[in-house]
């Protein structure tokens, strides 16, 4: 193992793998050291359950990624080295307690249709929409795909008063402090179409009355019927190996089962790390810290000389848990909704806009929630090499729930030990899974089960089994993440840059964060 890069990066997330293949694209040696086993943070994949089963550890849709600068600028060396997605037409679906659902398709007209068959007023607002996105789209992707300072923003917003007009960019700017309730019933009058696309929210943590959250539910619909998704061909962790590859074809290296015990700085500038087997590593460029706002104090010995900058950082809110369920199936859910939901990637169980609201309230007190929001995940529906000829995997997100019980909202469950807790609560995930598709535990080989506490173990960013790595809310989102005056990653000390999910643009696989900041330090 060398001792001297020319860029330490700590912990192997997709932001800390993109920043080192640009880094190592203009001739940096960049060495990556991650405290797991295994590199890619939450965009891994491993057999939790049998020999030949595939598991996405947590993140499972990569149309982020696909989507991405960094794609466009490294996406045929990633290609080369290994890189493969699937795409996906059926992207998403919810089931409802009437027996009808609800989904989201990339052919002609079969979108339409569904929802037509809740309201043609909605069906024509679905078309306006869609008729909308292009010019919207231009404008949204950009402020995401650009650094969050305000001239580089105040140009975005002076082109669009330029090129739209008053209206339609205040229009787009309420968009994006909305909550997904206020938009969503002021564009549709069907609850079963409303909470379909509310359900969007919910994979961050923005309940339908959050302000700040309807552009999620927008953007998805409308990018999943236009473009479609994409996963990972044999598990989202394609990426991860073919960044890795990448890295180290440039000469770089990721280091696994190597955590870091703190930043080394001299002359008031960040020369290395240690490590916690006290080997010293120096950085004759930077130091770049992919970890949890509070984490990074902890690698500064307890504060970076700033106090003000060292409360902010204490102080970062993340969001709620979340608990994974893995299965290993003999075959698919039998939804009785319709056959058709068999072939989507996704389908929700979140039946109605006060459902999601009441889960997310009951979780943000310290309770189980009684009827949690459900993403089940279907990726060998779409991606068959994922398990044996004949068999699937089935990937269970459970949100809300919270880091530290307090109590069960259905009165139920007495313990609060996360360890005797999850395969109790697994079974009331299941109940609700079975009451949309009967016989759905004869079809389990086995099954793993992770609770929040056992995903911030793995990754101790995800705080509390917070799977976006803090709250989106406005008070946190855009030039307040995650800190005004920090949205670019800039931190007190010379040398030591803040990257990862914390870091504007936030959570998912675009990998924004890690690639603006390597833009930032080598060049575009």
């Amino acid at each position: 193992m060398q001792n001297e890069y020319d860029a330490i990066i700590v912990g192997s997330g997709v932001n800390s793998l993109a920043c080192a293949v640009h880094l190592g694209a203009k001739g940096w040696r960049v060495g990556v050291f991650e405290q797991a086993g295994t590199a890619g943070g939450a965009v891994k994949t491993m057999e939790l359950t049998e020999a030949g089963f595939r598991h996405d550890w947590a993140a499972m849709n990569l149309s982020l990624f696909a989507g991405s600068g960094f794609f466009k600028a490294h996406g045929e060396d990633l290609v080369a080295t290994g890189l493969e997605f699937v795409p996906v037409s059926h992207c998403f679906a919810s089931v409802f307690d009437d027996g009808k659902w609800m989904g989201v398709s990339t052919g002609p007209d079969e979108t339409r249709t569904r929802i037509a068959a809740f309201s043609d007023a909605d069906a024509q607002a679905w078309d306006r929409l869609c008729a909308d996105f292009p010019g919207t789209a231009e404008y949204v992707f950009a402020l995401l795909g650009n650094s969050m300072q305000m001239h580089t923003q105040g140009k975005l917003l002076a082109k669009a008063l330029f090129k739209k007009g008053f209206s339609w960019t205040a229009g787009l700017m309420r968009l994006l402090v909305s909550s997904p309730r206020k938009w969503l019933s002021e564009t549709f009058e069907s609850d079963h179409v409303r909470a379909t696309m509310a359900a969007w929210g919910m994979h961050l943590d923005f309940a339908p009355d959050m302000a700040g959250g309807a552009v999620f539910p927008y953007l998805e619909s409308m990018a999943n019927q236009h473009f479609g998704m994409v996963i990972g061909k044999g598990g989202a962790d394609t990426v991860t190996r073919a960044l890795v590859a990448q890295i180290e074809a440039s000469g770089g290296a990721v280091h696994c089962g190597k955590p870091v015990a703190r930043v080394i700085r001299g002359g008031g500038k960040a020369t290395g790390v240690e490590l916690a087997d006290g080997s010293i590593i120096s950085a004759g460029k930077a130091v770049i810290a992919n970890v949890a706002p509070g984490g990074l104090i902890k690698l500064l010995d307890g504060g970076s000389g700033d106090a003000g900058f060292d409360a902010k950082m204490t102080s970062f809110v993340h969001a709620p848990g979340t608990m994974m369920i893995h299965l290993a199936l003999d075959g698919l859910p039998d939804w009785t909704a319709s056959e058709e939901l068999k072939s989507f990637a996704y389908v929700h169980v979140a039946p109605s806009l006060d459902q999601m609201a009441r889960t997310y309230q009951q979780a943000v007190a310290g309770l189980l929630p009684d009827e949690p929001v459900l993403v089940v995940g279907q990726p060998t529906a779409v991606d068959p090499s994922r398990a044996p000829d004949g068999k699937h995997v089935l990937w269970v997100q459970v949100r809300m729930v919270p880091a530290e019980i307090r109590g069960d909202a259905a009165g139920q469950i007495t313990q609060t030990d996360w360890t005797q807790v999850k395969e109790i609560y697994a079974e009331r995930a299941l109940d609700l899974i079975e009451r949309h598709a009967p016989g759905l535990r004869g079809k389990i080989i086995s099954r793993a089960v992770v609770s929040p506490l056992d995903l911030e173990a793995d990754n101790p960013n995800l705080v509390g089994g917070d799977q976006i790595a803090g709250s989106h809310h406005l008070s946190q989102n855009f030039l307040f993440r995650p800190a005004l005056g920090h949205a670019t990653g800039k931190t007190p000390v010379d040398g030591l840059h803040l990257t990862g999910a914390s870091v504007w643009p936030g959570a998912g696989t675009g990998a924004g964060a890690g690639y603006m900041l390597a833009q930032k330090l080598g060049g575009k």
